[in-house]
């Protein structure tokens, strides 16, 4: 079939439809955002027989739904409506969601039904439950509505609010109002739901020291208390706030109307820092020493495995996160283990390099050349491990330099769709992480250097094809977790891991004689390095489209690197 994609960003789910419908072998177009005379050219001049519409905040012009078969992917159950679908089922503790396919129609999200599919709803984020369950149903309901669309005797579902399954209704855009956090009375649990409806975006507004702050990613902190309301500690880049009944860390914050901070989120020890003269850092730190509650790297010792989880925020690893892991590696190495499994976090394995926090630097520069020697000794230790097999457990999707992250391993066990985008040149960068030498090791030099000259997404599937992966298990959250445990405790014990581990070192050692690898380091890094302390370079012009979405402030100025 020929199938058209419109979306208003290539998003993670948009990256998977594309390549799932590559690879099922139909003819694809696509257009991102809402330009609507070249979207009505291309669609001349492609007729699909479908378009599919994947993430979508724009409204389809009229004549053009009419003209086409326009499925739209909306993250509620049979009859919900509206544009905060996701957020109020995460407020109010809905049990269970869905996500439904419905043809466009006049009424927004009141056309004819395809299929809807529905999951248990966990007590997580907006981001973490529309990239595990709402795009997993996402993907099984495209791929069968494309069948469908080629049985002539198949017709859609008239939306009927008297029929007893559907269970949905429209609701309006949750705004601020509704979110509000009311600090002196509102418990923990309360606060936490309103967060997580308000993940990633938009955040919640709330009022620090007089100044209008948006707030992110939540955490439950268990044992700190004090007067609700009152700020308890700093730690981990992470800020602790009391409740009416506890407390709650909050990870990153936004602040959009002082002038020493870019209106960008950022880790919010960070902001809270600039705007809170009245209180006293120093003590707000040492009332938090014992709290271990915000640290995005924990360490599980299972037997002669340790597992190491990294739950960086949006999967970036500013400098000091890459340095704080490198410790940890160092000290994992040293325990009595066979095995290392690297986790990455619950959304996402790792982005690579921290934009917000280098864009927000006084020297974007020097935090990029920080930044990227901080991820490079990362990668270089997790190389460098002779006595330990190691394995990247690719749970969730990774790009850039944590694509390659991954590569440093000697094993890399995917979950099946997972998108990776293991390139750097769209963000005008050569690269490191040393996959001059890890990339082509995997896949050969002419793969790697098409993958990195392309720069297109690529499924789990497609990564072990090429031999990017080992082995790709169950997409299913639980599932893929019992195989991936199973890998892991098979290289630990198996009888032969010492020989293995030999064969390791022997490999290793070849290599070096070859060519050592700070020859790798010190040719990207050139690379790197002129990309950086350059004033008007590709680099930082597509860095700042980045961390602002597109949308770079005017008073801001655009050639600022040094």
């Amino acid at each position: 079939m020929k199938v058209f994609i419109l979306a208003s960003s290539f998003s993670g789910l948009c990256q998977r439809v594309l390549r799932e419908l590559l690879l099922d072998g139909h003819k694809i177009d696509q257009h991102y955002g809402m330009d609507v005379p070249l979207l009505e050219k291309q669609l001349r001049s492609f007729e699909p027989d479908l378009v599919v519409c994947p993430f979508l905040t724009h409204r389809i012009p009229s004549h053009i739904w009419q003209d086409y078969r326009c499925l739209i992917v909306h993250p509620g159950i049979q009859g919900d409506r509206g544009p905060s679908s996701l957020d109020w089922a995460i407020q109010e503790r809905a049990d269970y969601w869905g996500v439904t396919l419905l043809q466009a129609a006049e009424e927004m999200d009141a056309g004819d039904i395809w299929g809807s599919l529905e999951f248990p709803m966990r007590l997580a984020g907006k981001t973490s439950l529309y990239k595990r369950e709402v795009s997993s149903a996402a993907i099984k309901l495209i791929k069968h509505a494309v069948k469908k669309a080629q049985d002539e005797q198949f017709s859609p579902r008239p939306l009927d609010y008297s029929d007893p399954l559907i269970k949905g209704q429209c609701r309006p855009l949750m705004r601020q109002d509704s979110r509000k956090i009311d600090w002196q009375n509102e418990t923990t649990s309360t606060i936490l739901d309103k967060l997580n409806a308000a993940d990633t975006s938009p955040g919640i507004v709330d009022n620090i020291f007089n100044h209008e702050v948006r707030l992110f990613g939540a955490i439950e902190e268990p044992e700190l208390s004090g007067q609700a309301g009152d700020f308890l500690a700093i730690k981990y880049g992470a800020v602790c706030r009391a409740t009416a009944d506890g407390a709650v860390w909050i990870r990153q914050m936004k602040c959009a109307n002082h002038p020493y901070l870019p209106p960008i989120k950022l880790p919010s020890e960070t902001i809270f820092e600039v705007l809170s003269d009245a209180y006293s850092k120093h003590l707000l730190k040492e009332f938090g020493q014992n709290s271990e509650t915000p640290n995005d790297i924990r360490v599980d010792y299972q037997g002669k495995i340790a597992y190491v989880f990294f739950d960086f925020y949006n999967g970036a690893c500013n400098t000091e996160q890459c340095k704080q892991l490198t410790t940890t590696l160092k000290k994992v190495k040293q325990k009595p283990v066979k095995a290392i499994a690297l986790m990455g976090g619950q959304d996402f394995f790792s982005n690579g390099i921290h934009l917000n926090c280098i864009e927000a630097a006084p020297s974007p520069a020097e935090e990029s050349w920080n930044n990227i020697n901080a991820i490079d000794d990362l990668i270089l230790e997790i190389i460098n491990t002779p006595n330990q097999v190691t394995i990247s457990a690719l749970r969730n999707n990774a790009g850039a330099g944590g694509a390659i992250l991954a590569l440093a391993c000697d094993k890399v066990a995917a979950r099946s769709g997972v998108v990776l985008n293991p390139h750097y040149k769209n963000m005008g960068l050569f690269g490191s992480e040393y996959w001059t030498y890890l990339l082509p090791k995997r896949v050969g030099l002419e793969k790697a250097l098409e993958i990195t000259q392309a720069c297109q997404p690529m499924l789990a599937k497609e990564a072990l094809e090429i031999g990017f992966a080992d082995a790709v298990f169950d997409e299913d959250w639980r599932t893929y977790h019992k195989q991936l445990a199973n890998y892991v405790v098979k290289a630990a014990y198996d009888v032969s891991v010492n020989e293995k581990l030999e064969d390791k070192r022997k490999s290793r050692k070849a290599d070096e004689l070859k060519k050592p690898l700070h020859e790798y380091r010190q040719a990207e890094l050139k690379e790197m390095h002129a990309s950086f302390y350059g004033q008007h370079t590709q680099y930082h012009k597509e860095r700042r489209k980045f961390v602002y979405k597109g949308k770079v402030p005017e008073h801001l100025d655009i050639a600022r690197s040094a």
